[in-house]
């Protein structure tokens, strides 16, 4: 082989003369040209026993390459000196020698070829070379003619084949950090807009929920009322209220008013219902009749179905309250504080012109008897609505006065020394009317008239606004005609014979029509039919009135009615119709 290496310092020059044991290429200095110009020596290829040894397994010691004296590679000497010959390793040779390296005659120190012909050459310096991961070459001990030999100065910077250029290095970090320096600020740009997108985001969530909760709570989001509160989401007919039935009755004046006490569990609400006396009713024989003719002849379990009927409700308990029992219970909770609409005039005053009992304004406190008379009173030319909503304030006035505890309501319920209804018992009562009290004063509480129309049926606004949504029921109606229609014509020259007329026929079973009244008053009353079918509905529709049956005649009646009444001077009208 005969590839040179030049190390670049003081023009001396190698050539590759082999490998060694690990693989590694062995170099040698090439003689100046003075030398190089001498016959060459061309070298014997070796006996195959000389080229490399074995491993003796008894001694231990490698054979060949360099046998003789002191000289088995790797034992402190220097390759290729001592007796002997050694040939460089070529690891792709297959075992096979290599170029032969030359050897040196012991005695001599010369290098003997192969092919040496007894002529002696002159002696050539020479060194071996080494690659630098190798260790440096040693020199020969074996002395020559002129002494020993100095071992050559070689220094490290010899075999720095690769000069270190700081200032590139330099050039690098700086680049290095010049594009870490940038990425870093890109992910921090985009770290910060992925910051802004998000508050962003949640900006808009929160205003968007807020604008919704608003609509929601100001019942102007589709789908909810303003009455809707927590809960409202749910449908009306999946929310689960508990409901009881309250009848007052007024002992002294006569007449009853009916509530429903309705304690929604799903929105934590409580409400009153009003039911006007004018409702209409199915009574247990399948015929139309009214609330109030029903309180009175079906009792409260027959009641309580026709309600259920009627309005899809599912009433657990009717719970009677007397007037003289209202009294005691306002006592009990120590008074009431509600807003009055009317001066209400004492009952037991035996002059006229004495002060009223209670007086209309705001904030009135009233005793249990000024609240018997405030929930009872019924002003000339009022409806029996007016009375209605004047004992829906005690009651609710009642029960933000009324302890939220069970037991505490239980025993005031005890107190009073009722007999209940067999459908309720004192300590179901007590734990309802708890459970409302504690709406009642968070301000869950409102108080809702049931619209109902002039024949005593539902109206549309009733079946969406209290029957869905509060009652969570549906509105149901008797069949029209079933009652028979009763028109009445008003010519007494008093507005209160109209309001009190059809309480009177409401509650008799029939079915009011308003026919509206006369420009020029009447002394006589008048009761037409058109049918002959008719005419004992006539006679007893005369008997409900308490007109003589004289009056009644064949004749033309009014629209949408089965019969047609004329009210004149002769039909008796009364200061007050508590119905």
């Amino acid at each position: 082989m005969n590839d040179r290496y030049d190390a670049g310092y003081g023009g001396d020059q190698y050539e590759h003369v082999g490998y060694d044991e690990f693989g590694q290429p062995v170099y040698r200095q090439v003689p100046p040209p003075s030398q190089a110009s001498q016959v060459p020596q061309v070298p014997q290829a070796p006996q195959a026993s000389q080229e490399y040894g074995s491993y003796d397994p008894y001694g231990g010691q490698p054979q060949g390459y360099g046998q003789g004296q002191g000289q088995a590679y790797g034992q402190g000497q220097a390759y290729g000196h001592g007796q002997g010959q050694g040939y460089g390793y070529d690891p792709y040779a297959m075992g096979q020698p290599a170029s032969p390296v030359v050897s040196y005659d012991a005695g001599q120190q010369q290098p003997v070829s192969p092919y040496h012909t007894g002529q002696q050459q002159p002696q050539v310096a020479e060194q071996t070379a080494h690659i630098p991961q190798q260790a440096g070459p040693r020199e020969s001990s074996a002395p020559s003619e002129s002494g020993p030999q100095a071992e050559p100065d070689y220094r490290t910077e010899q075999f720095a084949f690769v000069e270190e250029q700081p200032e590139d290095s330099e050039d690098v970090i700086d680049w290095l950090k010049f594009t870490e320096n940038r990425t870093e600020r890109r992910e921090e740009a985009r770290r910060r807009a992925r910051g802004r997108v998000v508050a962003l985001v949640v900006v808009f969530a929160l205003v968007a929920a807020g604008g919704v909760g608003y609509l929601w709570y100001a019942g102007q989001l589709p789908g909810t009322s303003s009455d809707s509160k927590p809960g409202a989401t749910t449908a009306a007919g999946a929310q689960k209220r508990d409901v009881i039935a309250v009848h007052l009755h007024n002992t002294k004046g006569g007449g009853t008013s009916t509530a429903l006490l309705v304690n929604n569990t799903t929105t934590k609400r409580g409400t009153t219902v009003l039911l006007p006396n004018s409702l209409a009713l199915t009574d247990e024989d399948g015929t139309t009749t009214t609330l109030a003719k029903s309180v009175d002849d079906d009792g409260s379990s027959g009641t309580r179905e026709g309600i259920d009927t009627v309005l899809g409700t599912d009433i657990e308990g009717t719970w009677r309250l007397d007037t003289p029992y209202l009294n005691n219970l306002v006592e009990l909770v120590g008074n009431i504080d509600i807003d009055t609409n009317a001066d209400v005039p004492d009952p037991d005053a035996k002059k006229k012109g004495t002060a009223p009992l209670v007086t209309k304004g705001e904030g009135q406190t009233l005793s249990g008897k000024m609240a018997v008379a405030y929930a009872t009173y019924r002003a000339s030319g009022e409806s029996q609505n007016a009375q209605l909503e004047r004992f829906g304030q005690v009651m609710q006035g009642v029960l933000r006065k009324l302890s939220s505890d069970a037991q505490a309501a239980t025993t005031t319920v005890q107190t009073l020394a009722q007999i209940l209804d067999p459908s309720l018992s004192d300590k179901d009562l007590g734990a309802f009317l708890a459970r409302l009290a504690d709406r009642a004063k968070e301000g869950e509480y409102k108080t809702a008239m049931l619209p109902v129309r002039t024949d005593g049926r539902l109206s549309a606004q009733a079946s969406d606004s209290v029957v869905k949504e509060v009652l969570g029921g549906t509105a149901k109606s008797p069949e029209q005609g079933a009652a028979v229609q009763v028109g009445i014509r008003n010519a007494t020259g008093n507005d209160d014979a109209t309001e009190q007329a059809r309480v009177v026929l409401l509650n008799g079973g029939y079915t009011f029509v308003d026919s509206g009244r006369t420009d020029a008053a009447q002394t006589v009353s008048q009761i037409t039919y058109a049918e002959a079918a008719r005419k004992a509905d006539a006679v007893e529709v005369a008997k409900t009135l308490g007109l003589p049956t004289s009056s009644v005649k064949k004749g033309k009646v009014t629209s949408n009615a089965d019969v047609s009444v004329v009210l004149g001077q002769n039909y008796k009208v009364t200061a007050s119709s508590g119905g």
